[in-house]
């Protein structure tokens, strides 16, 4: 079986320590979505994408085109999980906080979320959201993601990460991270974006502040991935609240 040791033993830097945080606050306010400097190695990247294969880890695998979701597979993490993930979450959690505070501030919404994950998952809990949400997703040749938001529950963060664990156009073509932001009395509007591997992605879970006329409006936004063309992506998702 293959080692799962993500990480070197003894005393490291957190892996998100090298963003330009104030890059990643105006590139989300202007879009809604950022990438990140580089956060893990290839080698991390291999061994988190080589978790997927150890069912035991995970709580749910779901097929997308059963549920008409798209095509492709992902799975959810069950509790411990693994210290890889829970670090990554744990990180980047505070760095996301001051973002979600001053969109809720914009939008004159309240601002539940503590200054620790792990009193926000215990409110999460609390409220019967009790369900771990980091996911490893996995798409071959032909497969792609619905537009979607993954809110869960009552009790939702609003920013999410996804970072990729294969390079793109060596290990897979295709399979650009999709969003279509739903403009107050317009068009929508369609991003698209690579992720590098090992590279995360920002964006919102829901929607984003938009100046308008009267202040501040809220633009729902919907993300996805366009068909994958050839080989296999892999990548892993992080969600800051816990499902019902």
């Amino acid at each position: 079986m293959p080692s799962h040791d993500v990480n070197p033993s003894g005393p490291r830097p957190s892996p998100i320590e090298g963003t330009d945080w104030a890059r990643v606050s105006e590139e989300m306010n202007a879009h809604g979505f950022a990438v990140t400097s580089p956060l893990l190695s290839p080698e991390q990247c291999r061994s988190i994408a080589e978790l997927y294969d150890d069912t035991r880890r995970f709580r749910a695998t779901i097929d997308m085109q059963r549920y008409r979701f798209g095509a492709g597979q992902y799975r959810y993490f069950d509790h411990p999980i693994p210290e890889p993930v829970a670090e990554l979450r744990e990180a980047f959690y505070p760095r996301l906080l001051p973002i979600a505070r001053e969109w809720a501030e914009k939008l004159k919404r309240p601002a539940p979320w503590p200054d620790s994950l792990q009193e926000w998952l215990a409110m999460c809990h609390e409220a019967g959201q009790t369900r771990p949400t980091p996911i490893l997703l996995r798409y071959g040749q032909g497969d792609w993601n619905a537009l979607h938001r993954d809110l869960y529950g009552d009790l939702v963060f609003p920013l999410q990460v996804v970072i990729g664990l294969d390079t793109y156009a060596t290990d897979y073509t295709g399979g650009e991270f999709l969003m279509v932001e739903q403009r107050p009395r317009a068009q929508s509007r369609g991003s698209s974006a690579v992720l590098p591997q090992g590279g995360g992605l920002i964006f919102t879970t829901r929607d984003r502040p938009v100046a308008s006329a009267r202040g501040w409006s809220a633009a729902p936004m919907r993300h996805g991935v366009s068909t994958v063309r050839s080989g296999l992506r892999r990548t892993l998702g992080l969600v800051f609240h816990d499902a019902a």
